[in-house]
């Protein structure tokens, strides 16, 4: 999956950027926060965890 399409995909559901780290962005929607590694393409199975993780649609 590309960065981008996860990143609108949390930012949809609520989530906005909070900072960044060493090698992830940060997002957040005010109770938790999640890194997201910042690189092209993101592994397909991490996408699909964090996905499921949080019940994007």
């Amino acid at each position: 999956m590309k960065h981008r399409d996860l990143i609108k995909l949390f930012e949809k559901n609520g989530r906005y950027f909070l900072r960044d780290g060493g090698r992830h962005d940060i997002y957040t929607n005010g109770k938790s926060s999640e890194p997201i590694p910042r690189h092209r393409e993101i592994n397909e199975n991490l996408a699909k965890a964090l996905i499921k993780k949080y019940g994007l649609k």
